[in-house]
């Protein structure tokens, strides 16, 4: 069992005990869980086998009398919930003093809790930045830094996807040093301050050191004596490259993309970053976007509404489909046309909505005109503003 697991679980709340509960009350506890937990009561149940092993666990370490002494000393240690605090006067939590907490001997308990007991390696664990780390002379990988473009492309390859050509500038390996700093024929040297980590740890007139970046190495735990002419020592150059990158179908104007892997180059081995492009979208002349469906006004005749009639309306994708309106069909009426808007991540397309814009003829000749007069002599309609006054 990790001392991770005694640190982070409560095996007195576990068995639903107090933290002085004598042995026989762990006992009867532990007793009446297990018979209503057991695999055999549940057969099946995961969550009840989870909660039989759990009590288990508890009742190993709570029942068994040196166990429980660890367990109750390196919790008390680091607050119950991996908090550190030291005992003080009087038992309270929080320094050192006098009193019933002053006989603990702290590099015992720091022996229980990690099984060694070199306090300085136990924090350096707890922080990152222990013994081991301040006099190693491996650097680790870093990840290479992220990148932003921009993209316009038209309506239609907004729909459908498109990929496009790009030219991005970001940061790389020096291509004279090949990442070193140093002029050609030479190699920089681990950093004797830092023993090649990149950090430092000052003395801070208390229990915990303060670790900074090496002012010698400037974090990087290395020392170049004598630096590219090149990169000046960095190890690094701005370097232009041109991609081809996939704008995914459904993109919307003003939207960011991640395209991952196709950023800075990373160092030591590190991974490369992501680039981010930002999508500008060129209106369409005829279509408009809600959602994952197109949107067209189609225009139609004062006669095409009133009579009904079928109409030809055009696609994204170049094709003309007819489009039946019923007769009496008003003005704004939107007819759905399936499966001819967005794609969609799942193979999928979205809808056309097609509202109809009924046009009112600006001039009429003497027959036209005649024809409406007897029209509105037949049709004998009520007013249509009648209720605008009550009526």
């Amino acid at each position: 069992m990790s001392t991770k697991d005694w640190l982070e679980k409560d095996y007195y709340k576990v068995l639903g005990v107090s933290k002085d509960a004598k042995p026989e009350e762990i006992k009867k506890a532990f007793r009446k869980l297990a018979r209503e937990n057991h695999p055999d009561q549940h057969p099946g149940d995961k969550e009840a086998e989870k909660r039989f092993k759990e009590i288990s666990e508890a009742n190993s370490v709570l029942s068994d009398a040196k166990k429980r002494q660890e367990y109750d000393e390196q919790r008390s240690l680091f607050g119950g919930g991996g908090g550190f605090r030291f005992p003080r006067g009087g038992g309270q939590p929080g320094g050192f003093g006098g009193g019933a907490g002053a006989n603990v001997n702290v590099e015992d308990l720091f022996r229980n809790a990690t099984g060694d007991s070199n306090i300085g390696d136990l924090f350096g664990n707890l922080f990152g930045q222990g013994t081991t780390r301040r006099t190693s002379s491996q650097r680790g990988p870093r990840r290479g830094q992220d990148i932003e473009g921009e993209a316009t492309i038209d309506f239609a390859q907004s729909v459908e996807g498109v990929t496009v050509s790009m030219q991005t500038v970001s940061d790389a390996p020096c291509t004279a040093c090949h990442g070193t700093g140093a002029r050609a024929g030479t190699v920089p040297r681990v950093c004797p301050t830092c023993q090649g980590s990149g950090m430092v740890t000052g003395e801070s007139g208390g229990v915990f050191g303060i670790s900074e970046v090496c002012s010698d190495c400037r974090g990087r735990g290395l020392i170049v004596d004598d630096p590219c002419p090149h990169c000046h020592g960095s190890g690094r150059e701005m370097s232009a490259k041109t991609m081809q990158v996939r704008i995914p179908a459904g993109v919307t104007d003003g939207q960011k993309i991640r395209i991952k892997g196709k950023g800075g180059a990373g160092e030591n081995g590190g991974a490369a970053g992501d680039l981010y492009v930002l999508v500008h979208v060129r209106p369409d002349k005829l279509f408009g976007r809600k959602g994952d469906n197109l949107t067209l006004t189609a225009p139609v005749l004062f006669t095409e509404a009133a009579l009904g009639a079928d109409i030809q309306v055009p696609t994204l994708q170049g094709q003309t489909i007819r489009l039946r309106i019923p007769e009496g069909t008003p003005n704004g009426r939107t007819f759905r046309v399936r499966g001819k808007g967005v794609s969609k991540k799942d193979g999928s397309h979205g809808d056309l909505l097609v509202t109809v814009e009924v046009q009112v003829p600006g001039q009429l000749n003497s027959e036209a005109r005649e024809a409406l007069e007897q029209y509105r002599a037949a049709a004998s309609a009520s007013d249509p503003r009648a209720s605008l006054f009550g009526g």
